[in-house]
């Protein structure tokens, strides 16, 4: 069996390596062959709007699945022609437009922030005057790891702010004040099974995520993200990975945004459940039984921004899992890999966590 992947990131190298074992190879496609994804595995370059090289790679898959979501929607479009493309481009084309997510989220009866779209400086003065401050300005499109974004606390920031993202759509959206920040990973087959994992807690260091815990164990909002991401996958009849990201803010959920595919705050899994959402995410769009999403322990995950430290330190954490993405060139606010522990009790998952993050 194969697979089409557009964008050979590190998510791209690791649903390759998820796939070996099952006898699934994937081939990728991204504008240069020195990436994550190509020291794994084929790969064709090219640019993201070259239909007839994009569409070479279709003919020779079983199915077509991104990395990456600012894949633009129409090139996947016409490839569904010629192999089934999962997850659908309808998702993505919401996930790539903060207006159109939060509008999903608010028409499926999904909790947000308040938000008003903004395209000139009035618009912006008016969904202050209406929503109030703080808040953050956006961008509504290709905005990732805290880009695209102004906090706006008084209204001495507005000059500022406009001067950093006007010229683009944008969107203004009112300041959660959040106890934490939360994530949910499901997985539908193209059958319409759905399976979720636990929730995991997410921890952020300058936009970018440092830190995930799971499970965070929290029986109702545990239900209430559930009911939530089933009502996404279920508008899309959605296949694939699918994460939703919420603020926790006085015990509610608060939804902030969804990712179309396999997410970092799902790495832990890897190590940390029975099936990582890597291989969840080959066996749906493949049609294959979906395999079960338990966690196996409490497990951490830290990214590693800007430097990977030497393996001698690393490999000396017991049970500690390295995954080094591959990537040749290190500069800040770059993700060259992350870390996994596993442990029994959630004292112990600490105890080695707090040993990794001394390793950044």
């Amino acid at each position: 069996m194969k697979v089409a992947v557009i964008g050979a990131g590190q998510l791209g190298r690791m649903l390759a390596l998820a796939g070996y074992p099952l006898g699934i190879g994937c081939e990728f496609y991204d504008r240069a062959a020195d990436t994550p994804g190509g020291q794994v595995g084929p790969i064709v370059t090219g640019e993201f709007d070259d239909h007839e090289r994009l569409a070479g790679l279709a003919r020779r898959a079983d199915v077509v699945t991104f990395d990456w979501e600012n894949v633009p929607v129409e090139s996947l479009a016409p490839l569904a022609r010629l192999a089934p493309v999962y997850p659908q481009p309808a998702a993505l084309a919401v996930a790539q437009d903060r207006l159109l997510e939060k509008t999903l989220f608010r028409d499926l009866g999904i909790p947000t922030p308040p938000f008003a779209p903004v395209d000139l400086r009035l618009d912006l003065e008016a969904a202050v005057r209406r929503i109030g401050l703080p808040g953050i300005l956006k961008t509504r499109r290709f905005g990732y790891d805290g880009k695209g974004q102004a906090r706006i606390r008084s209204r001495a920031d507005l000059d500022a702010a406009w001067a950093a993202l006007g010229g683009v759509p944008l969107i203004y959206e009112g300041f959660v004040r959040f106890e934490c920040e939360v994530s949910l990973i499901a997985v539908r087959g193209r059958r319409g099974e759905v399976a979720c994992y636990p929730l995991t807690e997410n921890r952020h260091e300058h936009g970018i995520l440092a830190v995930s815990r799971a499970p965070y164990r929290h029986a109702a909002l545990q239900r209430g993200a559930e009911r939530y991401v089933r009502a996404v996958l279920e508008r899309f009849r959605y296949v694939g990975v699918l994460a939703v990201e919420f603020f926790v803010a006085g015990g509610r959920l608060v939804a902030n945004e969804m990712a179309p595919r396999v997410h970092n705050s799902g790495h832990w899994t890897i190590e940390g459940a029975e099936t990582s959402q890597f291989e969840n995410h080959l066996r749906a769009v493949l049609g294959l039984p979906l395999g079960p999403t338990a966690a196996r322990g409490h497990a951490a995950m830290v990214n590693f921004v800007g430097r990977l430290p030497a393996r001698v330190r690393t490999l000396a954490v017991p049970g500690l899992h390295l995954h080094d993405y591959g990537k040749r060139e290190a500069r800040p606010g770059r993700k060259l890999g992350h870390a996994t522990v596993v442990a029994a009790t959630a004292a112990r998952r600490e105890a080695l966590l707090r040993r990794v993050l001394a390793l950044r």
